[in-house]
Protein backbone atom coordinates (compact mmCIF):
# COMPACT_ATOMS: atom_id res chain seq x y z
CA UNK A 1 0.00 0.00 0.00
CA UNK A 2 1.11 3.67 -1.05
CA UNK A 3 1.04 6.04 1.18
CA UNK A 4 0.09 9.82 0.00
CA UNK A 5 1.74 12.33 1.65
CA UNK A 6 0.80 15.24 2.39
CA UNK A 7 1.78 18.36 -0.34
CA UNK A 8 3.68 20.40 2.46
CA UNK A 9 5.66 17.65 3.69
CA UNK A 10 7.05 16.39 0.32
CA UNK A 11 7.69 20.37 -0.23
CA UNK A 12 9.43 19.79 3.32
CA UNK A 13 11.52 16.59 2.35
CA UNK A 14 12.19 18.55 -1.40
CA UNK A 15 13.51 21.29 0.60
CA UNK A 16 16.05 18.86 2.59
CA UNK A 17 17.19 17.11 -0.43
CA UNK A 18 17.98 20.42 -2.13
CA UNK A 19 19.84 21.32 1.00
CA UNK A 20 21.75 17.95 0.93
CA UNK A 21 22.64 17.87 -3.15
CA UNK A 22 23.96 22.13 -3.22
CA UNK A 23 25.86 21.05 0.81
CA UNK A 24 27.19 17.59 -1.31
CA UNK A 25 28.46 19.75 -4.32
CA UNK A 26 29.85 22.36 -2.23
CA UNK A 27 32.09 20.13 -0.52
CA UNK A 28 32.96 18.21 -3.61
CA UNK A 29 34.16 21.14 -5.03
CA UNK A 30 36.50 21.80 -1.30
CA UNK A 31 37.53 18.37 -1.49
CA UNK A 32 39.04 18.45 -5.15
CA UNK A 33 40.64 21.97 -4.15
CA UNK A 34 42.36 21.06 -1.44
CA UNK A 35 43.78 17.59 -2.90
CA UNK A 36 41.19 14.69 -1.39
CA UNK A 37 42.41 11.42 -2.13
CA UNK A 38 39.95 10.07 -5.04
CA UNK A 39 38.30 7.70 -2.58
CA UNK A 40 37.26 10.39 -0.37
CA UNK A 41 35.81 12.43 -3.66
CA UNK A 42 34.24 9.27 -5.37
CA UNK A 43 32.33 8.42 -2.24
CA UNK A 44 31.09 11.98 -2.26
CA UNK A 45 29.87 11.89 -6.01
CA UNK A 46 28.15 8.34 -5.37
CA UNK A 47 26.12 10.32 -2.56
CA UNK A 48 25.95 12.88 -4.34
CA UNK A 49 24.23 10.88 -7.37
CA UNK A 50 22.27 8.84 -4.67
CA UNK A 51 20.57 11.84 -3.55
CA UNK A 52 20.15 13.43 -6.79
CA UNK A 53 18.38 10.47 -7.94
CA UNK A 54 16.06 10.48 -4.74
CA UNK A 55 15.21 14.50 -5.49
CA UNK A 56 14.24 13.11 -9.00
CA UNK A 57 12.27 10.10 -7.80
CA UNK A 58 9.96 12.46 -5.38
CA UNK A 59 9.78 15.57 -7.96
CA UNK A 60 8.56 13.00 -10.08
CA UNK A 61 6.28 11.23 -7.72
CA UNK A 62 4.94 14.65 -7.05
CA UNK A 63 3.88 15.41 -10.48
CA UNK A 64 2.43 11.98 -10.89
Amino acid sequence: MIRERHPAVLDREIDDLLLDVRGLALVLEILAARGASSSEIAAHTRELERRKVQLAELIRDQAA
